[in-house]
């Protein structure tokens, strides 16, 4: 399979968009902060960087844990990051393994479009079990993330500025 996000995806790929009201390098921070996602990738329990001290880059190792069904924790290899556009991953053991995230830029507006893809094995009842059980909670996880991004991504104000403080006692 190709470098992914070019149009065409899988009958098995989950895939979904949200529309952002910032600018693309503003989104493309937020979805270069590995530690970050699974704060609104709510299907990752957590995300960590194997050499976190340098900047995201081709190649870095990205160690996953989450829902999508396979081992506890997945090693996926950055093979494709677009500065300001793309962050591709693709897991380290199977290349049908991927998570794609591309940022396109629309003036002072952007798009977030999310594809993962994961591989079920078993013949067809196995991916016909998995189309009704995990692939569909996972789209709607999937679905719910991407309005946490642009709830995150969007929120211009201090927190503290709304917060409410109540009387001791």
């Amino acid at each position: 399979m190709a470098a992914s996000l070019s149009g065409e995806h899988s009958a098995g790929s989950l895939h979904q968009s949200a529309d952002l009201a910032v600018p693309a390098p503003t989104a493309f921070e937020l979805l270069c902060a590995v530690e970050k996602w699974p704060v609104w990738l709510s299907f990752l329990r957590s995300a960590r960087r194997l050499e976190p001290a340098k900047p995201l880059g081709v190649g870095d190792e990205v160690a996953i844990r989450s829902s999508i069904p396979g081992e506890e924790e997945e090693l996926y290899e950055v093979d494709r990051l677009v500065d300001g556009y793309i962050v591709s991953l693709v897991g380290a053991f199977s290349v049908r393994r991927r998570i794609d995230m591309r940022i396109e830029g629309k003036t002072a507006r952007s798009k977030l479009v999310v594809r993962v893809d994961y591989p079920t094995y078993g013949g067809l009842f196995s991916a016909l079990l998995d189309r009704m059980t995990a692939r569909r909670r996972l789209e709607a996880q999937l679905a719910d993330s991407l309005l946490h991004f642009k709830g995150l991504v969007e929120y211009e104000g201090d927190p503290s500025e709304t917060a409410v403080l109540l009387p001791a006692g």
